[in-house]
């Protein structure tokens, strides 16, 4: 097989580095709850990205690194992939993950060994890796449990969503909210007061209220402009992913209270 291994390495003292050059904490404070008024769309996503994990994960600077999936390969034609799988990660229910877990991706999945699949493609595609990544791929246990950073405390569907940082989860560098809350509103102008009133941190709103003072928030832009406005009591890093809205709707896992 030939390799295409886009995987991404991080050191953690460049990235310190990295972001005290910038003016940003170079230690993130571990602590407090993260609230999101979200609109009904987003907010399933969120709650998905934030329970779940993926094969893959597509990191701020636009770059692919393993999440649940620790390397990749795949044929001369890119129509079979083997990805190697994280080994002592375990679902929200107590369940180890392993190979049958990947079955329920909506592709044809072959199990190789506990720790090993191959997905097999109808036609070339050397971008699968990074399609892995997307929400709607994310990974459920038998029982449907995530294996994320946060585990459901509350869930209303399309409502309401609560959860609390899971302890000794193999991501040990990230996740600094001891918990996460969302609210869904359909309406711009009620996430908006949300945001205003300090009952939530951050929203997926474009404007801000009008009767809002600015210098109290601070605008996060995606590929096509501001996808969201959040507190400045909360820290974000100096680059946060245009991929999807939310920090590739990884803002739980990234930002942390400043």
């Amino acid at each position: 097989m030939t390799r295409i291994d886009r995987r991404a390495l991080f050191a953690s003292g460049a990235t310190a580095a990295l972001l005290a050059a910038t003016g940003v904490s170079a230690a993130p404070k571990r602590g407090g709850r993260l609230k999101a008024a979200l609109s009904g769309p987003l907010f399933d996503q969120a709650v998905a990205a934030t329970v779940y994990e993926n094969l893959t994960e597509i990191a701020a600077d636009g770059t692919l690194r393993g999440e649940l999936a620790t390397d990749w390969v795949s044929d001369e034609t890119a129509q079979r992939w083997r990805f190697s799988l994280r080994d002592g990660v375990t679902f929200h229910d107590g369940s180890a993950f392993t190979a049958p877990a990947v079955l329920d991706l909506p592709m044809n999945v072959q199990i190789v060994d506990e720790h090993t699949v191959e997905i097999v493609l109808d036609a070339p595609n050397p971008n699968l890796p990074y399609l892995l990544a997307h929400p709607d791929f994310e990974i459920r246990s038998a029982t449907g449990a995530g294996s994320g950073l946060y585990q459901v405390q509350k869930l209303v569907e399309g409502r309401h969503f609560i959860s609390s940082r899971v302890q000794d989860h193999w991501k040990e560098n990230a996740g600094w909210f001891d918990s996460v809350e969302f609210v869904q509103f359909s309406a711009d102008a009620i996430r908006s007061e949300a945001l205003r009133d300090g009952l939530v941190d951050v929203a997926d709103i474009n404007v801000l209220d009008p009767y809002a003072d600015p210098r109290d928030f601070q605008t996060l832009p995606g590929d096509t402009g501001t996808t969201h406005i959040a507190a400045t009591t909360v820290s974000v890093p100096h680059t946060v992913g245009k991929t999807w809205p939310l920090d590739n709707l990884r803002m739980a896992e990234r930002w942390w209270m400043g």
